[in-house]
């Protein structure tokens, strides 16, 4: 049996600890499956008298998470740290350049250095392991990279944040505002103190850039994306969604566009029927389509201690088998420079919630409004209310471009019986 497969560690927070408990409850078991037993010979977190619900075992601690990339003792880097630069991105570096592997949780990392650090792996002879960093219990990068190798992927989306899926999933459920749905879910650890990334959708949009750069072997620049989040979802919306045959999801979709590749996170009607729609709480849940294979869909827990533990260990079981991948499908020399295809271009069906005074000539000078783009109205709902009291009316559009949606909706949201800002939801054919 070859010798252990040591790893260096660096951050013990919430994966970090199920790491070290994974790797210390299955140790035998991976050690018969991988053919090496795999130890852990040295740490490094913020604050070493930290309580832990763990041991250390014979792991050295090393007070800079930088020592780890020069130690003789360690093979692979683990790098938990997170943040898109800093120490995470020097370790991560400073790893490579040393000729070891690294494996890595850091989706905000990769989405912003993913082709430099890949290429730099590849001059390396080094691979990094990043199944955790999108969709956590979720197979989704393994997919890609290997079971659909031999496939022409067309199309992917998903739901990719579980404290906007759980947050639109309550709000659904139950009626209750936005603001109150996210304060239990800080309160139940779904959410950070500081929420924005994920109800901003930013956290979405770093694991769709990886997936699709991934997918399309094309170069996704991060702060190309479009990216809009959940913040503006009503119940009433939810409602009106239901009444339509449609469930509102915040998902991720990138796709083919004739020789470019368009990348975009947004809430969306999904309807009904479509297996997305099923995935609730803080599942995620993601559907390739691709040739010839057709269309694939994967659903589990996308976050959380154990779900992304487990994807860490997968990542370090591969390197300690021998199973060596570049980072995406092709070399990052190769990556295709095509650019996102704009978002003002791409097609939708709109939903549209405005809150208006209810008063004779206000839906005529609405839809003269959408009639000058020429954009066609699919169907109209204005509930009853008492006059001159504020209705919602809600409006389904047919085809029509984002660029001439835009222009529309500036004017409507002029008109001075409109009381709210318009809230705008793209209808996708999943």
């Amino acid at each position: 049996m070859r010798h252990s497969l040591r790893l260096g560690i660096a951050g013990l927070g919430t994966v970090g600890g199920g790491v070290m408990k994974l790797l210390a409850r299955e140790g035998d078991q991976l050690k018969a499956r991988c053919g090496r037993a795999i130890e852990v010979s040295a740490v490094s977190a913020r604050d070493q008298n930290k309580p832990r619900a763990f041991e250390l075992g014979q792991a050295q601690w090393v007070n800079s998470p930088l020592d780890l990339a020069a130690r003789d003792d360690v093979d692979v880097v683990v790098e938990l740290i997170g943040g898109e630069d800093g120490i995470a991105l020097e370790l991560v570096q400073r790893a490579l350049e040393a000729g070891k592997d690294v494996v890595t949780a850091n989706k905000a990392l990769l989405a912003h250095h993913g082709p430099a650090l890949a290429a730099l792996a590849e001059a390396k002879n080094c691979t990094i392991g990043y199944e955790a960093a999108v969709a956590g219990g979720i197979p989704i990068i393994k997919c890609l990279r290997e079971g659909l190798v031999a496939n022409r992927i067309e199309r992917l989306y998903g739901i990719l944040n579980g404290t906007c899926n759980y947050i639109l999933t309550d709000m659904e459920e139950t009626g209750r505002e936005f603001a109150e749905v996210l304060s239990e879910a800080k309160a139940l650890g779904y959410a950070e103190a500081d929420p924005s990334f994920d109800v901003g959708g930013t956290d979405t949009a770093h694991k769709l850039a990886i997936l699709a750069a991934l997918a399309f072997g094309a170069h996704v620049p991060f702060g190309d994306l479009f990216v809009e989040g959940i913040e503006r979802i009503r119940p009433a919306d939810m409602e009106f969604a239901w009444d339509l045959g449609y469930r509102i999801k915040l998902l991720g979709l990138a796709s083919r566009e004739g020789s470019g590749v368009a990348a975009r996170v947004h809430p969306a009607l999904v309807p009904l029927t479509a297996p997305i729609a099923e995935v609730g709480g803080v599942m995620n849940g993601i559907t390739v389509e691709s040739d010839p294979v057709g269309t694939t869909v994967l659903e589990g827990p996308g976050a959380g201690e154990g779900p992304t533990a487990s994807a860490v260990v997968a990542d370090i079981a591969d390197i300690a088998r021998g199973n060596r991948q570049n980072f995406y499908v092709k070399g990052a020399k190769d990556l295709e420079n095509a650019g996102l295809v704009p978002f003002s271009s791409l097609i939708y069906r709109y939903y549209l919630r405005l809150n208006v005074i209810d008063k004779p000539g206000v839906i005529a000078s609405i839809t003269a409004i959408m009639a000058n783009a020429e954009i066609s109205i699919e169907s109209l709902i204005q509930p009853a209310r008492a006059p001159d009291e504020a209705v919602p009316i809600v409006i389904q559009t047919h085809e029509t471009t984002e660029s001439a949606m835009a222009s529309v909706m500036q004017q409507i949201d002029a008109l001075d019986a409109v009381i709210e800002k318009p809230c705008l939801i793209r209808i996708e054919a999943v």
